[in-house]
């Protein structure tokens, strides 16, 4: 049995999506099963066009600090989070959205991107968490 690690994505922060996906991608590729339980602001990444849209946490002065971000990332050859999240689901990270949160941020279904897991509730979290290696709280 492959060990696990469970991912809470609250945020839908650039810089901490960044974190979420490369601890994602580094567990998956040294082979765990990892599942990413994306909830409250995070699910902003998840509709389509969100990757986007994307605000850093801090110092994003107008769209400016995202923007050099992204230039920095680009630099050192950082994929963008859309193609990462790419790389992530061929990797066979799990997605989640989280089904009260999604009520809660009045965002239905249809405004999610296409490729993610199913919707599911705090109880299918648990029993990936319980079972997990790691779990963070991103």
């Amino acid at each position: 049995m492959a060990k696990k690690a469970t991912i809470v994505l609250f945020s839908g922060n650039l810089d901490k999506a960044y974190a979420a996906f490369i601890i994602a991608g580094g567990a998956a590729a040294a082979g765990m099963d990892v599942t990413i339980f994306v909830t409250f602001w995070g699910l902003n990444l998840l509709k389509k066009g969100g990757f986007d849209k994307a605000p850093l946490s801090q110092m994003n002065m107008g769209g400016l600090g995202r923007w050099m971000i992204k230039r920095m990332m680009k630099k050192a050859n950082v994929l963008p989070l859309d193609k990462m999240y790419k790389d992530l689901r061929e990797l066979g990270v799990k997605v989640w959205p989280c089904d009260m949160t999604l009520g809660v941020m009045s965002i239905k279904k249809e405004d999610l991107i296409d490729d993610i897991d199913g919707i599911a509730g705090v109880g299918s979290y648990i029993n990936e968490a319980k079972d997990s290696e790691i779990t963070l709280f991103i």
